[in-house]
């Protein structure tokens, strides 16, 4: 059983940055796929960024495309989400999600909520205007 702590949000002015942490437990997570959705409210959870188990393939939705960064460090069992040049848009509760372990990523599956095994609890982040 894996589980996921989210860290790092909070309240921030639009044009500001935060750092999101997702800590993992458990032995597998060099060989799971890693991903951070969110969910505003009264939407639909949506996809933001995946990346692959060494870190050498990443992923992002259209609407955060060179202003977030996912990166991970297996020696830490953490995924991080730097997100810059933040809008009120991207307020949401945001969540880490890791797959099985040995799943193989790409661009495709890693962005569909229903591969991901393993979900946080969730970190709020609202940019006031």
């Amino acid at each position: 059983q894996v589980q996921l702590v989210e860290s790092g949000g909070g309240l921030v002015q639009a044009g500001g940055s935060l750092r999101l942490s997702c800590a993992a437990s458990g032995r597998t997570f060099n060989v799971s796929v890693m991903g951070w959705f969110r969910q505003a409210l009264g939407k639909e959870r949506e996809f933001v960024a995946s990346i692959s188990w060494s870190g050498g393939s990443t992923y992002y939705a259209d609407s955060v495309k060179g202003q977030f960064t996912i990166s991970r460090d297996n020696t830490k069992n953490t995924v991080y989400l730097q997100m810059n040049s933040l809008k009120p848009e991207d307020t949401a509760s945001y969540y880490c999600a890791a797959t099985a372990p040995g799943f193989r990523w790409s661009q495709l599956a890693s962005q569909r909520a229903l591969n991901y095994d393993y979900w946080g609890q969730g970190t709020q982040v609202t940019v006031s205007s």
